[in-house]
């Protein structure tokens, strides 16, 4: 080598140590880019998938509501499933918290495969389940392939989980600044990790993009009535948000309770989903109606338009609890939307404030009582109904989380800090070890 050659080397590299001096953060920009966008792409493409496989799925057991029929049998077959193949899986999202607190050995790959093969036949045969729990299952799954290639440690490995929890949420809801939020605050109840912040809201926005490429549709939803910012609207608002609280906290109870009371009565598991579907199958030909099975889109719109029975919300919820209880897949989200939507749209009768306002306002309170995710609650309301309900919603969100107690529908959720000082020696201890 030239002494030329050996001068522009050194040139060069003290002028990269110097750079690199005076902006310390790039090189974790640089890096986090590169593995967000890589997150992005493939759980976007993902989440697109899923979701166009559920329209086509909801649409076919619509015009063939005697599939419903079968249902047990879908149960069975993916107890069976879960039960010879996916042990290792079937913790599901609890899966995915344990391993943001304590990174281990990989998440299985075949969890995303085998939660999107049981979230279809959970609603091709009629169950009554969400698409949230596959959404973060599918991403969690995937993204945590590629510790071994970018060679992460324990600790990005744990960034590298919420980041695909971004994505997968916002990817599959359409709300990215939302399931940005969601990542970094659902696994630990009070606190947010700031370091992972750009990877996942690089991850949530660059997957809800790709989501959108692939031409994947979401729902929206309108508010036509919004009140001023008054002393009484917010007194409603704040008893609205306690009711919010308290089904949440009911719906997070009872689901336990009842999951509890499949795995005592039913000793081998693949029979718990078999029972469980002829449970919702009789019930709904029952009732007559698909109306509780499946996302309830079609209601959940509708309770921003017309007052709805004071009973659709509690319908919904024991058709849910019983589905997911059981051990069919799918999520508790979506259905929790369908929850606090009635359960807004019915509280007009009585609470004077627009029915779409607390049809919103329920939207997402009850599911941030339910998650522990006030913060990205209050986005997703802004997100998917405008920034006019902003502060209605958020005074919902907050409240709810508020008066929902230390349950979750996640149990191993970790308090991080107790929501009020009263309980403050929860800390550090997961919901399911405080029930």
């Amino acid at each position: 080598m030239s002494k030329n050659q050996r001068s522009i080397i050194n040139s060069v590299s003290l002028f990269t140590k110097i750079f690199f001096r005076k902006y310390p953060s790039l090189p974790y920009v640089f890096k986090w880019l590169c593995i967000s966008l890589t997150i992005g792409l493939t759980v976007g493409s993902a989440s697109a998938g899923f979701l166009i496989s559920l329209d086509w799925a909801t649409n076919f057991r619509e015009n063939n509501q005697w599939l419903i029929v079968l249902l047990p049998i879908g149960g069975l077959l993916i107890g069976l499933l879960y039960y010879y193949y996916g042990k290792d899986a079937e913790a599901g999202n609890n899966l995915l918290i344990d391993t943001i607190h304590e990174p281990q050995k990989l998440i299985p790959f075949h969890m995303a495969p085998f939660v999107y093969l049981g979230t279809m036949a959970t609603h091709f045969f009629g169950g009554s389940a969400g698409r949230e729990g596959t959404a973060l299952q599918m991403a969690g799954a995937i993204a945590d392939q590629f510790s071994k290639p970018f060679r992460l440690s324990s600790s990005d490995r744990t960034i590298l989980i919420i980041s695909a929890i971004a994505a997968g949420f916002g990817s599959v809801f359409g709300t990215p600044l939302a399931g940005a939020v969601f990542g970094l605050e659902v696994f630990l109840i009070g606190r947010i990790r700031y370091n992972a912040i750009f990877p996942a809201f690089t991850a949530a926005i660059f997957a809800d993009w790709i989501t959108r490429l692939w031409q994947a549709k979401h729902t929206h939803y309108h508010i036509s009535i919004v009140p001023q910012l008054e002393f009484l609207p917010v007194i409603y608002s704040i008893i609205a948000g306690v009711v919010f609280g308290l089904c949440a906290a009911s719906f997070s109870k009872i689901i336990h309770w009842t999951g509890n009371q499949f795995k005592k009565r039913i000793a081998f598991p693949p029979l718990r989903p078999f029972a469980g579907g002829i449970i919702v199958a009789l019930a709904v030909l029952a009732i007559g109606t698909t109306k509780y099975i499946g996302l309830g889109i079609p209601t959940i719109v509708q309770a921003f338009e017309v007052q709805l029975p004071p009973y659709d919300f509690a319908v919904k919820m024991a058709f849910t609890i019983v589905t997911l209880a059981a051990g069919f897949k799918g999520g508790e989200v979506t259905p929790l939307f369908f929850i606090g939507a009635a359960l807004g749209s019915a509280l007009s009768l009585i609470i004077p404030l627009p029915v779409g306002l607390l049809a919103g306002m329920g939207f997402v309170a009850v599911f941030a009582g339910a998650t522990n995710t006030p913060l990205a609650c209050m986005l997703m309301g802004i997100e998917l109904f405008g920034s006019d309900c902003g502060i209605y919603v958020a005074i919902a969100c907050v409240v709810s989380y508020l008066f929902s107690g230390h349950n979750s529908i996640y149990g191993r959720q970790v308090v991080g800090e107790a929501k009020h000082s009263r309980f403050s020696n929860y800390s550090d201890k997961t919901i399911s070890s405080l029930k």
